[in-house]
């Protein structure tokens, strides 16, 4: 017979404020099996747990029962005083007469306490029902993948690889660096984006631990916790990258221009080209979408013989190539080439993207004087298309007169409801740059309002307001386009509480953070999930900011949310750090609350195979015989889906077996 110890928390006026926790307590104490019914202030305490440790010792309970909140926080501290005593840490069960009762049920006192009674109720039933479960184990491949080469990826990638793992960075452009090595500055500080980003970059593709896959892409991720099989998919980039210099002279030979990425479409590069002056690795791609096949060349043709040189005829970026990198003669791939690599933890940390101006087409998006702050960082950037001049668009003349639109895609029920937390501090910074370097530019910023949360942030935007900048409060209703390249900003003034209008030369819009559209796909295939947001989604906001619901897989940087640099970077080190543990263990741990198949009673039918959301479930034959149903437990989550779909009852949930099921529903129908 099993002694049962049932231990009441207060939890603070938590439960207490509500639920007559005596009550509940005596009531226990009726219960059949029940040998000890306590109560405490807060039972995860010392003191409270002490309590259920002398009871162990003295030989009163040896099935444990605590109801108190949630067991996805709390449970692991129970289960470890049970094991700290020598009883099966599975002998404990958990009562969430918290968030289950007395926080739905805060204006209803006696409701709220006739319901705990039952909860404790079926606790109990469960609890006498437990049987003993063993922590199984796996081996880890003391490898990391981090997906994405931003200042997030650089960073967690980093701190893996000097802990001493072996790292395969995977960014799918050709260079790492991110949105950071497309800015001109930072704030508060105002320092050099591509001064304080390149040393890292650099570092990333020296490091004798990181494995720099760029221009590359995941094509599948399969496997668990410690042993994770991913393919990586390297792009064809049509020069031989053992052989390109980086020298830029086949970027230079090519008579194509189309629209240049990395300038935020402001200006046009070659097709065959390098990312940027910066870029790591610097190495040439030739972007076959542009490319025209000069001279008849096409990927994979044969090389033809001039007739009146007797020379061969080659493509004007083979001409121009010193190093003989450009072999257009070479057969096309365009699936590229397929890397297998095995890794214990992934980082994902695949950044953002703002809005396109298009989006709005209240505000003169075909107007080339309609900047998204983006493109502006790259109007003043002395790598930008102006070498650093800030001119206007339609007409390369300097500009008299700016405005600044923030919230334009944030913030709004047409797009996107929440803030994109960075806009009106970048905004900021921008106006100040640009104050600085021409005093007697006007310049007019349309807030909501301020947000400045951060250390010197305030004093930041304080000085901007010192510098004469005008600040309105209020929103942008349009944007007319009037003669002369100039602009019609039609807003409100909250503080005049009137119309306005103001006649600029430019206006720069601050367009909502987003994840990118091709990460959907990549969920996926890591069966991660996005919150409502669109942003992937963490597994526990406050308590595991950087884990997800899978295993193994961590978050770094804006594809979680919106976020600025240090915040990111923060992040990036916490997933690092998150991702070293399993790998610096060597083993990780399978819970045992995961789901057993017994073949004997399995009659074949494989309906839980395509019902398991893990892929956990296979059709396997064994010597000859009929297939039969097999979990892999590494990936099985326990989620119970498969044992209440199998028609023979041949698969059994650890911890929460039949008998353990129906004796709770007794206890809730009694």
């Amino acid at each position: 017979m099993a002694k049962v110890g049932v231990y009441v928390c207060h939890c603070g006026s938590n439960i207490g404020g509500v639920i007559d926790v005596e009550a509940v307590r005596k009531h226990a104490e009726t219960l059949p099996d029940v040998t000890v019914s306590r109560e405490n202030l807060f039972m995860c305490s010392d003191p409270g747990q002490e309590i259920i440790r002398r009871d162990i010792r003295d030989g009163l309970v040896d099935k444990v029962v605590v109801a108190a909140c949630t067991p996805r926080t709390h449970e692991p501290i129970f289960r470890k005083v049970l094991e700290g005593e020598g009883l099966n840490k599975f002998f404990f069960e958990m009562a969430n007469i918290r968030d289950q009762d007395s926080w739905v049920h805060a204006h209803d006192k006696e409701g709220a306490t006739a319901k705990a009674r039952k909860i404790v109720d079926s606790a109990i039933a469960k609890a006498r029902n437990l049987m003993p479960l063993e922590d199984k184990y796996v081996d880890v491949t003391k490898a990391a993948l981090v997906i994405g080469g931003g200042v997030a990826g650089i960073f967690a990638a980093l701190d893996l690889a000097n802990m001493g793992n072996k790292v395969y960075l995977v960014e799918k452009d050709p260079s790492i660096g991110g949105v950071m090595a497309q800015l001109d500055k930072t704030f508060p500080t105002n320092d050099c984006s591509a001064c304080i980003l390149t040393p890292v970059m650099v570092d990333a593709g020296t490091h004798p631990n990181i494995e720099l896959l760029t221009y590359s892409e995941i094509d599948s991720v399969e496997g668990y916790i410690g042993n994770f099989d991913v393919k990586i998919r390297r792009k064809q980039a049509y020069v031989d990258w053992a052989k390109c210099t980086g020298c830029g002279d086949c970027a230079d030979a090519c008579p194509v221009r189309t629209p240049n990425e990395y300038n935020a479409g402001l200006d046009n590069r070659s097709a065959a080209y390098i990312h940027f002056p910066q870029a790591v690795p610097k190495k040439a791609v030739v972007d076959m979408n542009a490319c025209i096949n000069c001279g008849g060349r096409k990927i994979g043709s044969e090389t033809r013989i001039s007739k009146k040189t007797g020379k061969p005829i080659l493509a004007p970026c083979e001409r121009a190539c010193p190093a003989g990198a450009i072999d257009r003669s070479r057969p096309a791939d365009p699936n590229g080439e397929i890397l297998d690599v095995k890794v214990g933890a992934i980082v994902v940390a695949t950044g953002y993207k703002v809005m396109e101006k298009e989006n709005f087409h209240n505000l003169a998006p075909d107007s080339p004087n309609v900047l998204t702050a983006l493109q502006l960082e790259r109007l003043i950037s002395a790598t930008g298309p102006t070498g650093g001049k800030f001119l206007r668009p339609s007409d390369h003349e300097k500009p008299k007169t700016i405005s600044f639109l923030s919230c334009i895609g944030s913030r709004d029920h047409n797009h996107h409801t929440y803030c994109s937390r960075v806009c009106c501090m970048y905004m900021i910074k921008q106006a100040k740059l640009l104050k600085e370097k021409y005093p007697d530019l006007n310049i007019y910023m349309h807030f909501m309002d301020v947000r400045t949360p951060g250390k010197d942030f305030d004093e930041y935007y304080t000085s901007a307001v010192d510098m004469g900048i005008r600040i309105i409060r209020g929103r942008v209703g349009g944007i007319d386009m009037l003669p002369g390249d100039k602009l019609k900003v039609m807003g409100y003034d909250g503080d005049l509480a009137q119309n306005i209008e103001i006649e600029a030369d430019m206006v720069v819009m601050a367009t909502a953070i987003e994840l990118q559209d091709d990460i959907k796909p990549l969920a996926q295939k890591m069966s991660l999930t996005l919150d409502g947001s669109g942003f992937f989604k963490e597994l526990h906001p406050k308590l595991k900011p950087v884990e997800t619901a899978v295993e193994g897989i961590f978050l770094a940087g804006c594809c979680q949310g919106p976020k600025d640099i240090p915040d990111t970077v923060a992040q990036a080190k916490g997933a690092a750090a998150a991702a070293a543990v399993p790998l610096a263990q060597g083993r990780v741990k399978i819970d045992p609350t995961i789901s057993e198949i017994d073949r004997v009673k399995c009659s074949g039918c494989g309906i839980c195979e395509p019902l398991c959301p893990y892929g956990a479930i296979s059709m396997v034959a064994e010597n000859g015989s009929h297939p039969r149903a097999r979990i892999e437990m590494t990936q099985c989550k326990g989620c119970g889906v498969c044992t209440t779909a199998c028609p023979s009852t041949a698969i059994v949930l650890h911890g929460y077996s039949e008998n353990q099921i129906m004796a709770q529903i007794a206890a809730l129908t009694a």
